[in-house]
């Protein structure tokens, strides 16, 4: 038989356990300090930049953003034309419209190259 921390035997099965215990602290604690590390990164996105978007924004809004944007209009649109009868009927058309189409839309093509929702905003409101 084994001997333990404590000194005396252990079976061979709770030997075992206790090394699948110590196995899933080790990946407890690397999921902790992960979790601090991502906690403490700086809130980027809320930053106002004056100079407007980089190169980067832009590339990153032109080739991942805008695709994504399309898509979400595309079936935003599709769904509020089949939920088009129970707006109607429910008197919120054009909130479902908003929501669905006009955002997203807005979002996809008015919106400038690597701004940010935030900032169009922003920009709208001066």
């Amino acid at each position: 038989m084994a001997q333990g921390l404590s000194g005396r035997a252990q079976p061979r099965e709770k030997q075992i356990v206790t090394l699948e215990i110590i196995k899933n602290m080790k990946a407890l604690r690397v999921l902790a300090i992960t979790a601090a590390l991502l906690i403490c990164q700086p809130v980027w996105s809320s930053e106002y930049d004056p100079h407007g978007p980089s190169g980067l924004d832009m590339a990153a809004d032109l080739l991942i953003g805008r695709p994504v944007l399309l898509a979400t209009t595309i079936v935003g649109s599709a769904i509020w034309l089949v939920a088009l009868p129970f707006s109607a009927l429910g008197g919120n058309i054009d909130e479902s419209a908003e929501v669905l189409v006009k955002g997203p839309a807005r979002a996809t093509f008015v919106r400038c190259l690597g701004c940010s929702a935030n900032t169009y905003q922003d920009k709208e409101a001066e």
